[in-house]
């Protein structure tokens, strides 16, 4: 009997060290698996491979961004500024011509104390403070900076500016002028101890270094700068319109990396789309500015542009939309020479399309369709809403009302321009030449598709031969109005 205990003792024993053994391979085996290569392992260890990786090329950029040599020469560069009355004026004339204050500036706040939001694919950028405030304004910039950030983008502390503002336009600004600019926002203007609001981009797209990058390959040749703006009258034109009066910013479409497509129209393969528009500015879209005959100037006179851009209407034509704040705050202080001398500028460029046609006037079958006959939607909704102001003719009330027939704006391939004015309304630009301003009311209580028959209508009268506009795309605008 004391056998067999001592028997059934040891079997114990052994199926008890048997379990305890089993337990502790079993709580190893997936640690051992682990550390010997198990199966998610080298996917693992290569990620992490790849974060740090992806983290050290990322610095590396940046860093390479730090480093980086500033354009325009020596930061400390010391060059003596004329700040004389003369200077100081021409200064003043120059930043009208520029339009800085459209940006710059907010209604309610001082004069270039910062200005609102700029909409843009990323957010709002906004347009800085650039009184002579030394906390707040450019008060601490040496000519050498303020010449660096306007003519390259690059800011006091080496970050490049968004090109929201157009840098890559003012390249072309000449020494002498560039050094009225400095006297006059240095001496002329009032500082203002204001902070701008804040950029409203989302994180991780508001990180500016990243910018530099775009500036390096994106960011215009700048050549040295001649001392004095040229004198004969067409390239003085061209200075302008290509420089400060930067209308290329807007007139010009972009690329997919949101350059323009050429900065002069002897910018290498794409010179022909300079100045061409197809951009859409608030949803606006910007006008053919070349020498097509029906889509473009081709059919103006040089005095007709001058005058449209000293007055915001001449002729027959009125500028609406953003435009118009440009003639208020820019076009109308210019010298009747400096707008002829870009208005002889712009006829030298030639046609976007050299097969476009020019236009014809043809009133017959758009009397009849007037007339009801036949009777259309668009025809019948343009008499009860429509022609008391533009006429059953198309040609408007001269320095009133625009013209429809013919007009560059009614023949655009693009018809969002003309959805925009029906759904917002618009009025004349102010000027000090404008006795009266004469608007357009919105015409929102109409339907999407009342608004196209209408459009179509106008776009395919007169001798008008444009693409018809479709309810789908007046919605999309009517909704962008709320946003």
């Amino acid at each position: 009997m004391q056998g067999d205990g001592m028997k059934d003792k040891t079997v114990l024993a052994k199926r008890e060290y048997k379990s305890r053994k089993k337990r502790v391979n079993k709580g190893h085996s997936a640690p051992e698996k682990r550390a010997n290569g198990g199966h998610h392992s080298p996917k693992r260890h290569w990620l992490i491979r790849l974060v740090i990786l992806g983290l050290f090329l990322v610095g590396l950029a940046w860093g390479l961004t730090l480093i980086a040599p500033l354009p325009g020469g020596d930061k400390a560069a010391q060059v003596e500024i004329a700040f004389t009355p003369q200077n100081i004026q021409r200064g003043a004339y120059l930043a009208r011509i520029g339009d800085c204050v459209a940006c710059h500036s907010k209604p309610g706040e001082p004069m270039f104390s910062g200005g609102e939001a700029l909409n843009s694919p990323i957010g709002g950028m906004v347009p800085s403070n650039i009184t002579p405030d030394p906390q707040y304004g450019i008060g601490q910039y040496s000519y050498a900076e303020f010449s660096r950030a306007v003519r390259y983008g690059v800011a006091r502390n080496g970050s490049t500016l968004y090109p929201a503002m157009p840098w890559p336009s003012y390249g072309s600004i000449t020494e002498a002028d560039m050094q009225a600019l400095y006297a006059y926002f240095m001496k002329g203007v009032q500082p203002v101890a204001r902070a701008a609001d804040a950029n409203t981009i989302p994180w991780p797209l508001s990180i500016r270094w990243p910018v530099t990058y775009w500036r390096w390959l994106f960011g215009p040749k700048v050549p040295t700068p001649p001392m004095n703006p040229p004198e004969e009258n067409i390239a003085l034109g061209a200075y302008y319109v290509n420089g400060l009066g930067h209308c290329g910013a807007c007139h010009t479409p972009r690329t997919l990396f949101m350059n323009e497509a050429a900065i002069n129209e002897h910018d290498g393969r794409h010179g022909d789309l300079y100045l061409s528009g197809g951009q859409v500015i608030d949803g606006y879209a910007t006008p053919n500015l070349r020498s097509d005959p029906s889509t473009g100037l081709g059919r103006l006179k040089s005095q007709d542009i001058a005058q449209l851009l000293k007055k915001g209407h001449y002729n027959g034509l009125a500028t609406f939309g953003p435009m118009s704040e440009v003639i208020t705050n820019s076009t109308q202080y210019m010298t009747d020479s400096d707008l002829l001398a870009m208005a002889d500028y712009l006829k030298t460029l030639p046609p976007r399309n050299p097969h476009e046609q020019p236009g014809y006037y043809d009133a017959g079958s758009t009397f009849e369709q007037l007339q009801g006959k036949p009777a259309t939607a668009g025809a019948q909704l343009y008499k009860d809403r429509c022609s008391a102001c533009h006429m059953d003719n198309g040609f408007g009330r001269r320095n009133e009302f625009p013209a429809l027939a013919q007009n560059p704006a009614s023949l655009n391939p693009n018809p969002s321009a003309l959805i925009q004015i029906v759904l917002k309304g618009g009025i004349q630009a102010r000027t000090e030449q404008t006795k009266q301003r004469y608007f357009m009311p919105a015409f929102t209580a109409l339907s999407d598709q009342e608004i196209a028959d209408i459009l179509t209508f106008v776009r395919s009268s007169w001798g008008n031969a444009a693409s018809p506009v479709t309810a789908g795309q007046v919605s999309a605008a009517r909704k962008n109005l709320s946003k």
